[in-house]
């Protein structure tokens, strides 16, 4: 049974929609009238039990890393817990494992974004390329997501992964395709929205530096970069979001109250403005910290224990 068949989430989604009344534009929510720590841990609770439009599935417990193969049964648990707060969950690869992403979430009901990872081993794209194609027509895949950040990484040429994208949107003429990247490299790069069918698009106001305060309105003005880009082609943010600990950059600082704040706000702003969102991520994952430092370790929603954080 869904969250929205069960009596006891009634309540949220009536505090959800007075959310969106008191919501201001810019600003965001007035979270001065939430001054208790419990207070402001209710309303996400209640965020999030209303409902999201999409969330990043995390693979890994700890003592896991890309690279290892991840079981049926973890990606089943994990989707299990996931199903009743979200429509959609995104992935990030199509082998060691994340095949099985995909098809245990459409199995459950849920919506599928299905990236194929793409780097500068050559042979190992040749596999998530063909992978992807095949969960694809399985009936898998909702939309097709051609590499994440690979410009970003400096891992191919435009030219390379151009031509990746093309060969997915040849093999699957009637999915929408994209490419996953920073908002402002579909700027810096029209011949990617040329290619594209719909832009996917990363929003961080966190590492760009950006205090909780302004954040939102940060993060709307990197959406509004992409869909200018965009040349009229739908926008999808397929990464936002804030850690709860760990060192801070800049002007931004990670907490359990900003993470619940910047959660909220973003939340009540996707579904006010009818705003594709995927939220990252899901649950915590250890092995980030090697990338990002020690704040690469809490950008999720629940802990590394599969628990609600708040």
């Amino acid at each position: 049974m869904s969250y929205r068949e069960e009596q006891h989430y009634a309540s949220s989604k009536e505090s959800f929609i007075k959310l969106q009344s008191d919501f201001k534009s810019h600003e965001g929510i007035d979270f001065n009238e939430y001054s208790s720590e419990e207070d402001l841990k209710k309303l996400w609770r209640n965020t999030l039990e209303s409902g999201m439009r999409g969330i990043c599935f995390s693979m890994y417990e700890d003592g896991q890393e890309p690279g290892d193969t991840i079981t049926k049964e973890q990606v089943e648990r994990r989707i299990k817990i996931l199903k009743p707060y979200s429509k959609w969950v995104r992935s990030f690869s199509c082998i060691e494992g994340n095949e099985n992403i995909p098809r245990i979430a459409h199995k459950h009901g849920m919506k599928t974004l299905v990236g194929a990872w793409l780097g500068d081993d050559l042979e190992k794209n040749e596999e998530e390329i063909e992978a992807l194609i095949t969960l694809a027509n399985e009936g898998c895949v909702d939309i097709a997501a051609v590499g994440n950040e690979v410009l970003y990484r400096n891992d191919l040429t435009l030219e390379q992964l151009l031509g990746y994208i093309k060969r997915v949107k040849e093999a699957l003429p009637n999915i929408p395709v994209g490419y996953v990247d920073a908002y402002y490299e579909f700027s810096r790069h029209p011949e990617l929205v040329e290619v594209s069918d719909v832009i996917l698009a990363n929003c961080y106001p966190y590492w760009e530096g950006c205090s909780i305060e302004h954040s939102l309105n940060h993060m709307q003005q990197m959406f509004g970069q992409a869909t200018d880009a965009g040349q009229g082609k739908p926008v999808i943010i397929t990464e936002t979001g804030w850690p709860s600990q760990g060192e801070g950059y800049k002007g931004a600082t990670p907490s359990a109250e900003n993470a619940m704040k910047y959660f909220i706000n973003t939340q009540v702003w996707s579904a006010k403005q009818n705003i594709e969102i995927f939220y990252f991520s899901s649950f915590d994952e250890s092995w980030k910290v090697g990338d990002e430092g020690v704040v690469g370790a809490y950008w999720g929603l629940w802990d590394k224990h599969e628990k609600r954080k708040f």
